[in-house]
């Protein structure tokens, strides 16, 4: 039986950090774990792609990252804004459409997220790509905007089947971003322990998305949360660690991580999602 001793660093409400030990002995899931699995050489062989075991394929999104100059923000909202505005003139067409944009407010400054839904799988994404790259306006856009960027980054991924559906805000939010990127073939246990875990975090009503890489930075998973203030964000936090099963759920996916980042996020004036 494989032993997980982790020590944590807890804040606790006076904003004193607490240093706290837990010791597990089954996962969350209340199976054997991968890495238990792996060093007895008794991990399962499998012809279904971890993608189709933990989403629907149909469904894509694209999360474009673009890390703007410092000095061209402005001109860089307002020419996405058009671009934004194009697409959804023609997208009976395209079949996709804006879920949320962002600029970061904590984290890599001077860069901007934004989220594309794509409903009818990479097809859908290679019409929507032919059409627009055959449109002038368009590539004329496209030309300008490429003035004011230092560099940019296109990944596609696929939602977690377990995460809730992702539904629009309203009313002033922050997001936070959560970047992890796993071991490779890590991917069903990690699914497997936060499929327990989320439901930890569904009661505020705080859980946005949570994606996983599919074209782009492989083994790469996004958690994207809701708050109303920072503050709120501390005190949401605070409130799931004092929950009986959540620190173990985080004891068992924090060995599956090799590295991990945040960026708080603000929504732009045209973000579908506020």
């Amino acid at each position: 039986m494989l032993k997980l001793r982790n020590i944590l660093a807890i804040p606790n409400s006076t904003g004193r950090t607490v240093i706290r030990t837990i010791t597990v002995t089954t996962g969350c899931n209340n199976s054997e774990s991968w890495l238990s699995k792996l060093k007895k050489g008794k991990l399962e062989q499998t012809k279904e792609p971890h993608s189709r075991m933990l989403s629907d394929k149909e469904i894509i999104y694209a999360l474009h990252t673009h890390n703007v100059r410092p000095d061209s923000m402005t001109e860089y909202l307002n020419n996405y804004k058009t671009s934004v505005a194009l697409i959804n003139d023609k997208k009976a067409n395209l079949s996709c459409n804006l879920v949320a944009s962002w600029n970061v407010q904590v984290g890599d400054m001077d860069q901007c997220l934004h989220l594309w839904k794509y409903t009818g799988g990479f097809e859908k994404i290679d019409q929507a790509k032919e059409d627009l790259w055959n449109d002038p306006e368009y590539l004329g856009l496209m030309k300008e905007r490429s003035k004011l960027l230092r560099s940019r980054h296109l990944q596609y991924l696929l939602a977690f089947s377990y995460w809730p559906q992702i539904e629009s805000r309203s009313g002033k939010n922050i997001y936070e971003m959560r970047s992890y990127r796993l071991t490779p073939g890590t991917m069903i246990e990690w699914g497997n322990n936060w499929a327990r875990a989320i439901n930890f975090r569904k009661h505020n009503n705080e859980a946005f998305a949570g994606f996983f890489s599919q074209i782009g930075r492989l083994y790469n998973v996004h958690h994207i949360w809701c708050y109303k203030s920072l503050q709120d964000r501390k005190e949401t936090r605070e409130a799931a660690w004092r929950s009986p099963g959540w620190d173990e759920c985080v004891a068992y996916t924090v060995p599956l991580i090799r590295e991990m980042h945040c960026r708080v996020l603000a929504p732009t004036e045209f973000s579908p999602t506020q």
